[in-house]
């Protein structure tokens, strides 16, 4: 059985040789070939195509998703399918982003008079400055580290979080030079629970209409219990005679009615309500009324019009059922 803390001390080398990587890597990063390949891609009116063997491929894969969903349309081609085909996804104003630790990749070496004949630029991501693929690249982006992680020296360890790193930098430049918004984010990433903390409104989430509960000024605690009960929001919206909200009653208020024994059935619900409730507009993120939520530390939430009046209502398991959460 091997020692624990050997274990433990082999997995520390391999964080403190990749960390040397990464801080090898500023110095290509305020190269100037970094911001013309920035200048080159932000200048393209086409894609961004990704190509990449084996792990670099992989790799590849991630730059060119991360690319894409940040602005820059990028598709991964892999360079073996390339030669049987899918060159034929390459049209006349995009660029190659072609990546290999060695440089030397024969797929890619194989592609790359065809992509020239083309006349698409090529940048190169390799650890070798001096290799083939740097050498007929028009921008060359270096990634090459001090050694890798693997103990061997064989497994691309160090190189491939170099690369991935050197593929991030690229896409969060771009994404800033292009002014790119959260809202540019969420159109490109409608699913899951991301797309919904920042697509999702709260006229999206409340209730509304014979939903939303809502009782009148002047009637007894008892009669808006009964609305909080058919409701099932554990709260109720209070409004005037014009139909403006004046208060809210909730379980806590509820709570503290019967530890003050207050007669239920006599009792006007104005007497014991909240004065003064948080409100939010139906138009605002349901993102933005859940920090709300939050902050205030309350359970729930009645959204209001420019006039004051109730229009909907929502709770906390609301936003968990909307994924908000």
């Amino acid at each position: 059985m091997v020692d624990a803390n050997q274990l433990r001390q082999w997995g520390r080398n391999v964080i403190d040789i990749e960390r040397n990587a990464l801080d090898n890597l500023y110095q290509y990063v305020d190269s100037l070939e970094f911001a013309k390949a920035c200048q080159l891609i932000l200048s393209c009116t086409g894609k961004v195509i990704v190509m990449g063997m084996g792990k670099s491929g992989h790799i590849g894969n991630k730059i060119s998703a991360t690319l894409a969903s940040t602005g820059t349309p990028a598709f991964f081609v892999h360079p073996g399918e390339a030669s049987h085909g899918d060159l034929g996804v390459l049209s006349e104003n995009d660029i190659v982003l072609a990546i290999s630790n060695s440089g030397e990749s024969g797929e890619i070496l194989t592609l790359m008079p065809v992509i020239k004949r083309m006349g698409l630029p090529i940048i190169a991501v390799t650890g070798k400055p001096h290799s083939n693929m740097a050498k007929h690249s028009v921008v060359h982006l270096c990634i090459e580290v001090p050694e890798e992680a693997c103990p061997l020296g064989l497994a691309p360890t160090s190189s491939t979080t170099a690369t991935l790193v050197m593929g991030d930098a690229l896409a969060v430049a771009l994404l800033q030079a292009r002014g790119f918004t959260k809202d540019d984010f969420a159109l490109s990433h409608p699913g899951g629970s991301l797309g919904r903390r920042l697509l999702l409104k709260v006229s999206d989430v409340m209730h509304t209409g014979a939903n939303m509960p809502v009782v009148p000024q002047d009637i007894c605690i008892t009669e808006a219990l009964y609305e909080i009960s058919k409701k099932g929001l554990g709260m109720t919206a209070v409004t005037d005679d014009r139909g403006l909200l004046v208060g809210i009653f909730t379980d806590g208020d509820l709570r503290r009615v019967i530890d003050a024994e207050v007669n239920l059935r006599t009792t006007s619900i104005s007497q014991v309500m909240t004065h003064g409730c948080v409100t939010v507009s139906d138009g605002i993120l349901a993102a933005e009324a859940l920090k709300i939520m939050d902050e205030k530390e309350i359970n729930g939430l009645i959204i209001t019009n420019q006039h004051q009046q109730p229009i909907g209502a929502l709770n906390m398991l609301d936003m968990v059922k909307s994924g908000v959460i």
